[in-house]
């Protein structure tokens, strides 16, 4: 059975606020993220996916530890990357994400329905406070 492969982000902005999507289909709350389109890159996934789910132009820093499932019976992996915005082009909210919320690293861990997402968060808050 073919794997399901996405790519996604944790984006934090310049004031440390980290950008959660509601998602109503599933009605949770998550880090944005999405399949892998026709032969896009992994990089590529992440960027588009973070753009059209939060409205967000971003850069792409460190990647973060990837996180894996199953959907129905099919594995499903999702790789991540520490984010930064290079450009607030405007949220639309759509039936995919009607809300998008920048929340403080504690009212993240608050709000996030999934244990691996909340793990995420700390893993680019480490990357981003460690010298390198």
């Amino acid at each position: 059975m073919q794997e399901i492969r996405a790519a996604g982000g944790v984006v934090v902005g310049d004031d440390g606020r980290i950008a959660v999507v509601h998602r109503p289909r599933h009605l949770d709350w998550s880090l944005p993220k999405g399949k892998l389109d026709g032969d896009e890159t992994w990089e590529e996934a992440a960027l588009r996916e973070v753009e059209e789910e939060c409205g967000l132009r971003c850069a792409l820093h460190e990647e973060l530890p990837p996180t894996s499932y199953e959907v129905g019976r099919r594995p499903k992996v999702v790789r991540w990357w520490r984010m930064s915005v290079v450009e607030d082009v405007g949220f639309t909210p759509s039936g995919e994400v009607d809300e998008r919320r920048w929340t403080t690293p504690d009212e993240a861990a608050e709000l996030l329905s999934y244990d691996p997402d909340r793990a995420l968060v700390d893993a680019a808050l480490r990357a981003l406070s460690s010298p390198d």
